[in-house]
């Protein structure tokens, strides 16, 4: 299947890096975690009461669990590692009045980005296009964002299908830790996916890559149903498509987030609000203590006993290596 292959193989088209400045100087720590086969790897999200991000926390503050069982950390980096992040930008005809601003709160939070990340740019209508793969050269990523142009359909899913595939393979052969993210921004439903919505998630489910979703609501569409404030209901009701709710799902399932801005102003926040968790962000990792290959699916959690009213965010869980048994299809 033509889906599999490699990003670089899909659509691409030549980017100028003449009319871009020189970027300014970024930071990083030069730690440099590396890792073996088995290590299991977990960017950590903490918030406090008031949904605000809690920095300073050492290894101590953290345990992992696994199916219920105490892990022991192998490392932990209170500096987040370096992302391999692959910006998704819906390009269909109904984003056509959109794009401009959707290309500024882009570019915007390209820019928020740290030495030693790496970022691609896709975007998708009625086919998937590569406009970057995978670089630490912001400057063309941002020539390619400012080139979007609407027009076509949806091919949602198979834009996060191939973007999934392609980051998965992009894991470093030498073992150097790294976090790796989508950011995904569509407005309308899926019209032009040769894959569903189940096996989208099925990928996420086996990748460990977190998900962040933006759903802008088409003009030709009604208002959204009622929600919380902090826009966390997790009925399906409240959804007014299988796409809204696929953003939700593959978030949380993840340990990402999904936003579901009501007027387009926000998008530029709600960019902003993801830039800042991945600046605040924990990487642990550990070797499981039950590290059978038999494709089981393994459930996560992370719990902070010192730190009383805080919360620690992560992925639900993973698939272990191995064939899975037929009993697990579909979770």
């Amino acid at each position: 299947m033509l889906l599999a292959a490699a990003l670089p193989s899909a659509s691409t088209q030549d980017v100028s890096q003449d009319a871009d400045p020189p970027a300014a100087p970024r930071r990083r720590s030069d730690t440099v975690f590396r890792s073996g086969a088995e290590l299991v790897v977990l960017p950590v999200t903490v918030t406090d009461s008031r949904q605000k991000y809690v920095t300073g926390l050492t290894r101590t503050d953290f345990h992992v669990y696994e199916d219920g069982a105490l892990q022991d950390l192998a490392f932990f980096l209170a500096d987040p590692a370096p992302i391999d992040l692959a910006i998704l930008l819906d390009t269909s005809v109904s984003m056509s009045s959109k794009m401009a601003m959707a290309r500024e709160a882009a570019l915007g939070f390209v820019r928020t980005l740290r030495a030693g990340d790496r970022a691609a740019v896709v975007e998708f209508n009625d086919a998937v296009h590569v406009r970057h793969p995978l670089t630490e050269d912001l400057a063309p990523v941002e020539s390619a964002i400012r080139e979007a142009n609407a027009g076509g359909g949806t091919a949602l899913y198979t834009a996060l299908y191939i973007a999934l595939k392609e980051l998965a393979r992009q894991n470093p052969t030498t073992g150097e830790v790294r976090r790796q993210a989508i950011v995904l921004l569509s407005d309308g439903e899926d019209s032009r996916s040769l894959v569903t919505s189940d096996q989208v998630l099925e990928l996420v489910r086996r990748s460990g890559i977190v998900v962040y979703s933006i759903s802008l609501r088409s003009a030709s569409a009604g208002p959204r149903g009622r929600a919380t404030p902090d826009r966390t209901s997790h009925s399906r009701s409240w959804y007014d498509s299988p796409s809204d709710y696929l953003m939700r799902t593959l978030a949380d399932a993840s340990g990402g987030r999904a936003f579901f801005p009501g007027e387009l102003r926000e998008l530029g926040p709600v960019y902003g609000v993801i830039a800042e968790e991945l600046a605040s962000q924990y990487t642990l990792g550990y070797s499981p203590k039950n590290p059978g290959p038999d494709g089981a699916f393994r459930h996560l959690a992370v719990r902070l006993p010192s730190q009383p009213g805080a919360h620690a965010r992560t992925r639900q869980g993973y698939l272990a290596p191995g064939v899975r048994p037929h009993a697990d299809k579909g979770r």
